[in-house]
């Protein structure tokens, strides 16, 4: 979906600095560090304009997150959240993240959130979707042991996809479903954007839930 330009939106972005981080290969291993504390870090890839991952900073003071999104006019609304709902344990990084190992270091993540991830239906661009094998990999060595990957999807091609990598790379499922909202994962309770249109029409939502290490 194309998205609305934003007047200044560099200018804009600037004034929500203590949010950002920047030169993110300078900081692997040391994310904790821009936090101020010890605690736990969980990242969502392709966090929209921040509703789920505000929401999860919110609910989970004593836990870290960090929101990336390649789009800069849509993570500015994201980053407008987090200041408005003083989320001081949220960072965010712009760009699009094409390898998690150049950003964080092995055993850095507690955790991992995929929330309706372009689903790249040409056959020929199955490497980019983001539950591909090859970012499976990636996923299992900056988390730690017993950090767990959530995904969520309204493409069912994406989800069959999805299953088929998640028993390729030999990980265990502990939570599926091909309709969340009339499940009884609590993962429900924590929406993004989309997630509540795609509830309001009727369509259904697939989640999975997996150990990475």
């Amino acid at each position: 979906m194309r998205q609305r330009k934003v007047k200044n939106v560099e200018e804009r972005l600037a004034e929500y600095a203590d949010y950002i981080i920047e030169g993110t290969s300078l900081i692997k291993g040391k994310w904790k560090d821009s936090f101020g504390n010890d605690n736990k870090i969980f990242l969502e890839l392709g966090c929209g304009k921040g509703q789920f991952i505000v929401a999860k900073a919110k609910a989970n003071k004593e836990f870290n997150y960090i929101g990336a999104e390649g789009q800069q006019t849509v993570i500015l609304r994201a980053l407008e959240k987090a200041s408005r709902e003083l989320t001081i344990n949220t960072r965010f990084m712009t760009g699009f993240i094409n390898d998690v190992t150049d950003i964080f270091e092995e055993d850095e993540l507690s955790g991992i959130f995929l929330n309706f991830s372009d689903p790249w239906p040409k056959d020929r661009h199955a490497k980019r979707r983001l539950t591909h094998k090859n970012f499976l990999e990636g996923y299992k060595k900056v988390s730690k042991a017993g950090s767990k990957l959530e995904i969520k999807t309204d493409n069912e091609e994406l989800f069959e996809f999805t299953l088929r990598q998640i028993e390729t790379m030999g990980l265990e499922i502990v939570e599926l479903t091909r309709n969340l909202h009339l499940s009884e994962c609590t993962s429900k309770n924590v929406t993004t954007e989309y997630e509540d249109k795609f509830k309001a029409s009727g369509k259904k939502i697939q989640f999975v839930k997996v150990i990475l290490k």
